[in-house]
This record gives C-alpha cells, sequence and structure tokens, in this order.
C-alpha cells in the first residue's frame, strides 16, 4: 500500500461522503429531508428488518390512515395490525401502539425532542433515537446501523466482529468521531444512502467510489471479507399444521396471544410439532383435543406443503381443510367467522399465502 493511500484521516471523511450525497445521490425516499419527528420514526420503525422497496408501501398507508400521531393512537389494534400485515416482526407494531398512545395522552401529542428521552420511548433503541434527534432536531448523534458498519468496516479496514459488545463501542466511537456535528441529519442519510447504493453487500460499486483511493478493503482485497461477524444463526424448525374447520358458511379462527411469533394475529387451529406428521396422526390429536367428533366430519382437502423462514426459524406445514356436520365445540376462544369477513383480520404471511390462493380460486368454503 503506498503512503499516499493509508487509511482515510477522519477528518477527510465526512467532505467526501456529503460532496457524493451533494453531486452524485439520486436515492429517492419520501422521508427524506422530514422534520415531523411522527413521520420520522414511523419511517425508522417501519424499517427496522425490512428492505426499503417492501416498506415504502406500508408508510405511504400509514400516513395516508394516520396522518398524526393521535390518529394512530386512537386506532383499534386490530385494525393497525391489519395495515401491518406482511411486514413481519409483529412486536414492533405493538410497541408502535405503545408509544404513540404515550406520546398522544402523556405528552399531548408532542415527541421528546433529546436523544435520551427519545430513546426511553418503547420500541426505540440507540439508532432509531439519533436518527430521529439527527433528522427532526439536527442534535449530533450517528446512526449506527448495517449499512454504516459496512461502510466503515472497510473504508478503515476493521476486523472487529460487528455483533460483539466491543465491535459495537469500536463502531460507535468512530461513527461519533467522523459525524459532521453541524449538519447531522443530512449526514446521516448521506452514510446510510451510501451504504445502500454504494458500499452494497454484494457487487459494491468500487470502481466509482469516493473513497477508493484510501479504502482499506478495497486496496487490500478485501472487500468480502468485511464487515466481520462472530455469531452464527442457529435455525429451529417447526411444524405448523393447520385445521380449516368449515361449518355451513363460517369458518373457525382465533387469535395467538402467547409470547411468540405472530403475537395478536389470528390463525387456524393449529397443531404444533417437531417432525413432519401424517394427516391421521393430526386428526387423532385434533380429537383429543375435542376439535373433532368421529363421523361428524368429512376432510375435503390438504395442502401442498408450505414454507416461510424467518430470521430464526423456519415454518412448514400443511392445511387440513375439513368440513363438518356439527359445529366444533368452543372452548378456545374461536371466532366463527364468514368469508366475506375473514379478509378484516390479520394474519400472519404463512397463512396469507394460503387464503390469497384459496379465496383467489373461490374455494376456501
Amino acid at each position: 500500500m503506498k503512503k499516499s493511500d493509508l487509511p482515510l484521516p477522519k477528518n477527510k471523511f465526512a467532505p467526501l461522503l456529503l460532496k457524493w450525497n451533494k453531486e452524485n445521490n439520486t436515492r429517492q425516499m419520501p422521508w427524506k429531508g422530514e422534520k415531523d419527528p411522527y413521520k420520522i420514526w414511523l419511517s425508522e420503525i417501519i424499517l427496522q428488518q425490512t428492505r426499503v422497496e417492501q416498506g415504502l408501501s406500508y408508510y405511504n398507508n400509514f400516513i395516508k390512515t394516520f396522518p398524526d400521531v393521535h390518529k394512530l393512537a386512537k386506532a383499534p389494534d386490530e385494525k393497525v395490525f391489519k395495515l401491518w400485515e406482511g411486514l413481519g416482526y409483529y412486536t414492533r407494531c405493538r410497541n408502535l401502539l405503545a408509544t404513540a398512545r404515550f406520546i398522544s395522552k402523556e405528552r399531548k401529542g408532542k415527541f421528546p425532542s433529546n436523544y435520551e428521552d427519545i430513546k426511553s420511548l418503547k420500541g426505540i433503541g440507540p439508532y432509531t433515537a439519533a436518527a430521529i434527534s439527527s433528522f427532526a432536531f439536527n442534535l449530533p448523534h450517528a446512526v449506527v446501523d448495517g449499512n454504516v458498519f459496512r461502510v466503515l468496516a472497510r473504508v478503515f479496514g476493521i476486523a472487529a466482529a460487528t455483533d460483539t459488545t466491543e465491535g459495537k463501542k469500536l463502531f460507535t466511537s468512530l461513527a461519533d468521531d467522523l459525524l459532521d456535528k453541524k449538519q447531522p441529519g443530512l449526514y446521516n442519510q448521506a452514510i446510510m444512502d451510501f451504504g445502500a447504493v454504494i458500499c452494497k453487500p454484494a457487487a459494491p460499486l468500487c470502481t466509482t467510489c469516493v473513497f477508493k483511493k484510501n479504502c482499506v478493503a478495497f486496496l487490500t482485497n478485501k472487500v468480502y471479507d468485511l464487515p466481520v461477524k462472530e455469531k452464527k444463526i442457529t435455525i429451529r424448525k417447526r411444524w405448523f399444521y393447520y385445521l380449516v374447520l368449515v361449518y355451513k358458511n363460517e369458518i373457525a379462527i382465533h387469535q395467538r396471544t402467547t409470547k411468540d411469533i405472530w403475537q395478536d394475529l389470528y390463525q387456524f387451529p393449529l397443531i404444533e410439532a417437531n417432525t413432519d406428521m401424517t394427516v391421521k396422526n393430526i386428526l387423532q390429536q385434533a380429537t383429543k383435543k375435542n376439535w373433532l367428533v368421529k363421523s361428524d366430519y368429512e376432510v375435503v382437502s390438504v395442502s401442498p406443503l408450505f414454507k416461510q423462514q424467518l430470521s430464526h426459524q423456519l415454518i412448514a406445514g400443511q392445511f387440513i381443510r375439513i368440513q363438518l356436520k356439527k359445529q366444533a365445540k368452543d372452548n378456545n376462544g374461536w371466532v366463527w367467522v364468514t368469508k366475506n369477513k375473514i379478509a378484516k383480520y390479520a394474519f400472519p404471511q404463512y397463512i396469507n399465502q394460503y387464503l390469497k390462493e384459496k379465496l383467489g380460486q373461490q374455494s376456501l368454503f
């Protein structure tokens, strides 16, 4: 590495980044430049664990339906969950409602204007607090997310693991040092955009990068080695077998209330297993639960295998459609709904795959 190619001096980073932002950043998003903390907060919560391309339509729908925090706070849980349907990570939605109601009632609709108070709100961590405080109130707090980890790790050649306490402290300290204190909101948006469109995880645009003369990863051929993660994700496999119980023109559903995936969403009566099961075994378990009575039902169809990959879990299973001659005993808080009302309830994406197929064929009942 030539002397002129040594790691970039810290005081040169922000000017180069902001020059790129001014001259070459064409990334358009409706919340860019936004000063309303409610809209910024909403966009940040939606974009947690979500690609911008997917979150964009959700953001627009939320702003249209709930233009201010009071409207969101007053909305029934079911309406908000239905609007959130398909985004996943539903704890975000529960926290969204809790924070909206706190701000609406306890703070008369006024969003806190300092970093620590923002960070104390439910569902808001250091990254989101930094984003809101810098974008809405121009406070000097650096955002540190996946894009920022990647840019800093590559440009400065940092091999510390981003998912360790020591690594997070190192990157956070560096991010604070690099931050343009006079225009933190502009800087934060610029570095996130740069990570998303230039310093991408795969196929980064190194040859056109403003840091290519000083980027340690580029100059040492370690672009795809950085950033480093230490922990390996263990995937848990779960088998979900849903009984689509139909009686006359109604179908049984109920709400998931346990603290697990898809909490507060609706589903069909479920038999869960740690391995695959035969239809015969599933029906035997349903009979033991008093969901079915022998000779009082008919198995109409068994779906193909459905799968959904979550961050740490793989859900696989089937839907068994059963026509009842007598309505099953309601001992599980079931709700019996007609086909034209089922769309009002929020279901996990796993079930929506099945519903979309069946409703499209007009064959659910």
